[in-house]
This record gives structure tokens, sequence and C-alpha cells, in this order.
């Protein structure tokens, strides 16, 4: 852990700058550059206050099917009594920079940068920043898909730099994942972990299977393979894949590579949409 998560700050480019981008949207995924998030480009939330966001990715025809991922700016003093309107909806927040306040069940959890919080759905939690500057914040979201006999996961709260990376076989740890929860716990379906990349590591073929990403750089760059297309990134960038996207990665240095990485898991393929059938 380097200690440095990017984290947008919002502005406008001068009028001088080219209209030139990377911005990319195609049926099988997007990038969203960190330039991309600006001003303009932010929203705000139902009782939530002292707070913009910017939305990365929602559930939406073409797009994002199973999740939906925010970057949160709350101002000092800022923050929600009712953040989440969804009753099925849980949630994990992993904090870029600054301070956050999370109270749930009469406990107060003080979340610092790198930290990471998993919100079952229901929780009634609340969040604050009681803090002096700013924090920014990733919020991903799901709708929780219940399995009868299967219990709801329970709440968490714990930070990266506490769990050591699991290093992928055969690759000297060049390669390694950070895992918040077992892989073969039931309860959670979904998982948002950490991936790193030493300089010159190397996701060595194209992976092609049903979890749909979303993709946040937290740290460094990298070429990146979407589908048929080698694109560039860097720390700020956001990529989404839907189900099958084949996909790489080569990590060229100079620093380590790392991102905030989605992915739905642990169910049944559907046979029905979710908005139409509820849960599976």
């Amino acid at each position: 852990m380097s200690g440095y998560y990017y984290a947008p700050t919002g502005g406008h480019p001068p009028q001088t700058d080219l209209l030139t981008g990377r911005a990319v949207f195609t049926e099988a995924y997007a990038v969203i550059p960190r330039g991309v998030m600006r001003d303009i480009v932010t929203s705000c939330l139902p009782f939530w206050e002292k707070t913009r966001l910017w939305i990365l990715a929602r559930p939406l025809s073409g797009f994002a099917e199973t999740f939906s991922q925010y970057i949160m700016e709350v101002q000092p003093g800022g923050g929600s009594e009712r953040p989440e309107s969804e009753p099925q909806a849980e949630a994990v927040l992993f904090v870029l920079e600054g301070e956050l306040t999370v109270r749930l069940d009469g406990q107060v959890h003080r979340m610092e940068p790198g930290g990471y919080a998993f919100l079952p759905p229901g929780s009634g939690w609340t969040v604050r920043n009681e803090g002096t500057a700013p924090v920014r914040f990733h919020w991903i979201r799901k709708a929780y898909e219940a399995v009868d006999g299967v219990p709801l996961p329970q709440a968490f709260f714990t930070n990266e730099r506490d769990i050591a990376p699991t290093p992928m076989p055969d690759t000297e740890g060049k390669w390694a994942t950070t895992r918040f929860v077992d892989p073969e716990d039931m309860r959670h379906d979904m998982h948002v972990t950490i991936v790193t990349f030493q300089p010159g590591a190397a996701i060595p073929f194209a992976e092609t299977h049903v979890m749909e990403h979303g993709l946040y750089v937290l740290e460094g760059k990298a070429v990146y393979r979407l589908n048929k297309d080698w694109v560039e990134v860097e720390a700020g960038d956001f990529m989404w894949l839907r189900a099958f996207c084949p996909q790489a990665c080569y990590a060229g240095g100079p620093g380590k590579f790392r991102y905030l990485l989605y992915k739905d898991v642990n169910r049944h393929a559907a046979l029905r949409p979710l908005w139409r059938g509820g849960a599976r």
C-alpha cells in the first residue's frame, strides 16, 4: 500500500484545451477518464447535506446491469441521516481521502484512507464528515439477491492496510488481490477487492467470464485490453466491463498499478430479469 489514492476534485479545464480525450463508450465496455470528472457532471442526492457526487455506473440498458458506483465528496459538517433510499441495497464504502464517520447499531466507526466498510441491506447506517477537510469515497451499491436458507451477511469495517494481499499462483507476488471477504462465503453476492500489479506484471490471457466489472484505478498506469482494444489508463480512470467482455492488462510502471474492482458472484444466472421477477 502506498498510502495514496487518486480522488477527483472537480474544476473545469480552460477554454484553450483541446476537446480530444480518452473517453470511450461501447456495447462491451466504457472508459471514463479522470479528466471527465468535472464540476458540470456532478449530481446531488436527497437527504445528503454539503455533498456532491460523480456517478460512474448505474443500472441501464446497454450499460451496468448489476450495480451502481459513486464517488462521493462530502464537505466538513456534511453527510446524511438517511443515506440509502432503497431497502434492498447493500453497500461497500471505500475511502480515498479525508475522514468519514459511519454510525451503525450504536457504534461509531471512523474511516481513514484505505478504510473499507460492508453494509448489508436495511442496516440503517448514517454517515458524517466530522473532520476539517473534504472526504472523498467510493460508494458501491447492489440490490442484494437473497437466497432461501442463506443468511444475510453482516456489516464489517476494516482497512486495506490490515489485510495481506493474496498473490496469484506462479506470479512471485507480482500480481495480487486484497480480498475483504472469503470468496466461498455464500452470504456475499458481490466482491469488491483491490488488485495490485508490480511494474511489468500482466494478466497473461484474455479473461472472458460472466462477472460484470467496475474498475477504478487507485494508483499508477497500465495498458488494458478491453474487448478488441488496448486502452491506456491511469490513476483516477474508471472502466466498466460488461459480462463476457474479454479483458487483460499489462502494467508498464514505473510504479505499482492498483485498482478497486467490483464483480457480481455466488448466485445462479437469472432466468428472468431481476427487476421483473424479484430475487433469484
